[in-house]
């Protein structure tokens, strides 16, 4: 089975009432925990990687990496996207690299820790929705800035100054049609990191109110959360019993996604989950057998973890079960469609 651009995957999601995980990824282990996950749970995936997995891993090596993983799940459709490119030159890269989904993050400067101004978003974002479509690849673009700095990217605000960049609605709609994007990235309080609430989040932090009003402008455009991983308490407890020190802090809740899911949500971004529970996993080989010091003995607990995070994360989004069901339409093919 090919890759697939996120638009063919973000609208079947969209006509079955389910959202996609998007999962991030920087090396073997994590691309394994995500397809056994999908495996086991017969669900589509997004695996995407960053400007710093880019950086980190080469793009020829994760370009492999992920064509493996097509190789080897012949029957899940997968899409390869890239997260938070901070100008067209990065996405157009991507775009080279075989990627079929870019995210343009015109939301912030091209440092990618500044807040841009919305004439700023709205040029580059187009200028790479443009050169995108016309090879049939899907593009996400943001509005509004989320807090926190993760994996290089992010606007560091604290939880105070993130409200001051929520995403306006009527700013959203008039976004969408000024660049003709597959998919809008949304900031309602979250932030990337393990560290995005102090407590527990309510409604006064967590505006998933915004995302029903946004929603209600745009029945037609599938939104983005990002900084959505829960953080469970279970994975922070493991880590620091095992010699971590993560201070006491709250992600967002499972429930609030399915909230946002019934609202329009079609892609969650996924990443500090994955990342908790496998160094949860390796602190634990390391405490309880510190003569070890074959990768191989603390890495396939590692991934191991995080495969179960996955397969928790695609069932309570609801497309565990439609892996056979996208239905499969390769970049070549999207090309017409976006003519049209």
């Amino acid at each position: 089975m090919p890759l697939i651009p996120l638009r063919v995957l973000l609208d079947h999601a969209a006509e079955n009432d389910y959202g996609v995980a998007a999962l991030n990824v920087n090396n073997m282990e994590q691309i394994q925990a995500i397809m056994t996950a999908a495996q086991e749970t017969d669900s589509p995936v997004i695996i995407q990687a960053s400007r710093g997995a880019r950086a980190y891993s080469n793009d020829a090596y994760l370009r492999h990496l992920m064509l493996a993983a097509v190789e080897l799940n012949p029957d899940t459709p997968i899409v390869m996207h890239l997260d938070h490119g901070n100008g067209p030159a990065a996405c157009f890269s991507a775009i080279e690299q075989g990627f079929t989904s870019v995210m343009m993050d015109g939301s912030l400067s091209e440092d990618g820790k500044t807040p841009s101004d919305y004439d700023y978003n709205v040029k580059v974002t187009r200028e790479v929705v443009q050169k995108a479509h016309a090879a049939g690849i899907s593009v996400e673009g943001e509005i509004g800035a989320l807090g926190g700095i993760e994996d290089g990217h992010g606007a560091g605000l604290s939880e105070e100054e993130a409200r001051e960049h929520l995403t306006d609605p009527a700013q959203a709609e008039q976004f969408v049609k000024d660049t003709n994007l597959d998919a809008l990235a949304v900031a309602i309080g979250t932030s990337h990191g393990a560290y995005k609430f102090k407590k527990k989040p309510t409604g006064d932090v967590l505006k998933m109110d915004l995302i029903e009003e946004i929603h209600k402008r745009l029945p037609d455009t599938h939104i983005v959360m990002h900084g959505s991983s829960s953080v469970p308490q279970e994975l922070q407890d493991i880590i620091n019993a095992y010699g971590g020190d993560i201070k006491q802090t709250y992600g967002v809740p499972v429930e609030e996604i399915q909230r946002g899911i019934k609202n329009g949500v079609r892609k969650i971004n996924v990443d500090t989950d994955s990342r908790l529970a496998m160094t949860g996993a390796i602190r634990k080989v390391f405490a309880e057998s510190p003569e070890q010091f074959d990768p191989r003995k603390y890495l396939t607990p590692a991934r191991e973890a995080m495969k179960e995070v996955c397969k928790a994360r695609m069932i309570a989004f609801g497309q565990a079960g439609w892996a056979g069901k996208v239905p499969i339409k390769t970049c070549r093919e999207m090309v017409d469609f976006y003519k049209k």
